[in-house]
């Protein structure tokens, strides 16, 4: 295996840590697209300042939501956005889906983390309060009944508890229990639980990172979509979505870093190893294909960026230097893309593999977390 040029200097990983990423294969495929770059820190930021600039004027400030996107994508817009001290506000409704709500709550994580903010922190709370009558717990779970729900609940699908699962919307009537909800679930209870120290947080986290690991991750360790929880019937295998494995990512990196405990650090690698390499949203060279929509939005196009996001709180957060090398890399093949490829000026189309094209809301919004990270992770 062959690793990207840059040296990343990083603590020495105790020998527990070292013998886990001896078995996993953190190398670089020399056939990704241009793996490195020499941009020095102050033009990275000027880049990826220039990029946060261009979407601003698209911020509706009466409704805290973005021209051209969705709520949902105006949230994952907020949540980078607390990175660059350009929110001083947050929304919050009660929306028709329980993945909105934390969106928007991760923003507020987020934010808390940046400026100490209380307010963020108390969204974040209510949000987490809120959205947890939705989470299966074991005694549900063990009765086949959840109060919130007008149907039987399947306890075990594939004889693996349903446990720790989180319903997509509030509705009665909706059976579906999916990855990006649990995922969303499982890294604000991660965050709170290492913001307050507060045990139940920490136990929802694990729940949940069971659920995804028992029963929505399929053999290639990348997360998968739905599961029903009344009848145990799933979503294709061919929806595979970058932002599933992404928040899973994001948030097993966080319950490793509270627990101590290296499984969830182990199965974090391994989400991580295959979101990067061989994942069906890219070529062989490296260069992210999910979300190429440049004449209209959709959701998919705001998938990726998730991704990427996932992958810079690893970066940040892991000591395992062949991660870091493998995670900057990727994030690298993306920068240079975007900016090889798909540039036109500050302005990035959501195909990354290019042509360039005018300014729109979506296409900024997906490459606002390569321009970012790239930051950190060179």
């Amino acid at each position: 295996m062959t690793y990207g040029p840059h040296q990343i200097n990083t603590p020495v990983v105790a020998l527990a840590l070292c013998g886990y990423a001896a078995a996993q294969d953190f190398g670089v495929p020399l056939s990704w697209r241009k793996f490195s770059n020499t941009r020095p820190l102050n033009e990275r930021i000027s880049i990826a300042q220039a990029a946060i600039d261009a979407i601003l004027p698209q911020l509706n400030t009466a409704t805290a939501e973005f021209n051209g996107i969705g709520f949902w994508q105006s949230g994952n817009v907020c949540e980078w956005l607390s990175f660059s001290s350009a929110v001083t506000w947050l929304k919050y409704d009660t929306p028709k889906f329980n993945d909105d709500a934390m969106w928007w709550a991760t923003a507020a994580v987020y934010a808390h983390r940046a400026y100490g903010d209380p307010a963020m922190l108390s969204h974040a709370v209510d949000t987490w309060n809120h959205v947890s009558t939705f989470a299966i717990t074991p005694a549900q779970a063990s009765a086949g009944r959840h109060p919130a729900k007008s149907f039987t609940l399947a306890g075990t699908c594939d004889g693996k508890s349903m446990a720790g699962g989180v319903f997509w919307r509030p509705t009665a009537d909706d059976q579906g229990v999916n990855s990006v909800t649990t995922g969303l679930y499982l890294t604000l209870s991660a965050f709170l639980a290492e913001i307050t120290g507060d045990q139940k947080y920490t136990n929802a986290a694990i729940q949940s990172a069971n659920w995804m690991r028992s029963l929505n991750i399929n053999s290639k360790n990348l997360a998968l979509d739905t599961v029903n929880a009344h009848d145990c019937s799933r979503s294709p295998d061919s929806w595979i979505f970058t932002y599933n494995s992404g928040k899973l990512i994001e948030g097993l990196s966080v319950l490793s870093h509270v627990t101590g405990d290296n499984q969830w650090d182990t199965l974090m690698g391994n989400v991580l190893i295959a979101s990067t390499k061989g994942a069906p949203w890219q070529g062989s060279n490296g260069v992210i294909t999910e979300g190429s929509s440049p004449n209209s939005n959709n959701d998919g196009v705001g998938f990726k960026s998730v991704l990427i996001r996932g992958l810079h709180e690893a970066f940040e957060r892991s000591p395992n230097n062949a991660l870091r090398i493998l995670v900057h890399s990727y994030v690298d093949v993306q920068y240079n893309a975007l900016l090889d490829l798909a540039a036109n000026g500050s302005t990035y189309s959501s195909s990354w593999a290019g042509p360039p094209q005018g300014f729109t809301t979506w296409g900024q919004l997906a490459a606002l977390d390569v321009m970012t990270s790239a930051i950190n992770a060179n």
